[in-house]
């Protein structure tokens, strides 16, 4: 996939750049980014360059993972990051992936995250296909799961020891999307149209 930008009213969501290194680094100091996400712990300025500089392209180029940093249209400052993860069964039957997300401290409580995931879910149901796109975090994250319920994410339960966090194994929170689930603006069209696979709901 070759990187692509998104832009809504307030944000652009763009491929990393190197230049972003020091912007990263600087938001992964604040605790809750390692407590409640993947990224190391403690978060060096050479994992941020590693990231920006060779993961996150790597990811765009072998379809593993379609990072996005989310940048405000105002005056390019890092919001956080977004991205479409576990790929491997974004182009089988199951046409699946899921949605990740971290936020700046300092962007918080106003809107950007919910604002960018919108964008991003829209973009995986009309150009990429998605039939099912998943939320997990671990349980306790009531921040990311706030997120997720506003941009339509429904809740479906916990998954008993799903997480492996620091050697230890934990319970996540498990939520997903359908594209019947979200209105589509006025005008616009799905280009997925006309080749997804039935869904047949359980009636109980």
């Amino acid at each position: 996939m070759e990187p692509l930008t998104l832009i809504t009213d307030r944000l652009v969501l763009r491929p990393f750049e190197p230049s972003d290194a020091a912007a990263v680094h600087a938001a992964c100091q604040e605790p809750d980014i390692p407590r409640w996400t993947s990224v190391p712990s403690p978060y060096g300025l050479q994992d941020a360059e590693r990231f920006v500089g060779s993961a996150s392209s790597e990811g765009w180029r072998d379809d593993t993972t379609y990072g996005f940093a989310v940048t405000a249209k105002a005056d390019g400052s890092l919001v956080g990051a977004m991205a479409l993860v576990r790929l491997a069964q974004l182009r089988t039957p199951e046409r699946q992936a899921e949605l990740g997300y971290w936020t700046t401290k300092e962007h918080r409580g106003q809107g950007y995250t919910v604002e960018a995931a919108r964008a991003v879910v829209r973009w995986a149901f009309r150009d990429l296909g998605v039939e099912r796109l998943e939320w997990l975090a671990e349980a306790g994250n009531h921040g990311s799961r706030a997120v997720a319920r506003k941009v339509g994410f429904r809740m479906e339960g916990t998954l008993r020891a799903r997480l492996l966090h620091e050697g230890t194994r934990r319970d996540c929170w498990i939520g997903s999307l359908l594209p019947s689930d979200l209105p589509e603006p006025p005008g616009a069209a799905r280009t997925a149209a006309g080749d997804t696979t039935p869904y047949l709901p359980y009636p109980g």
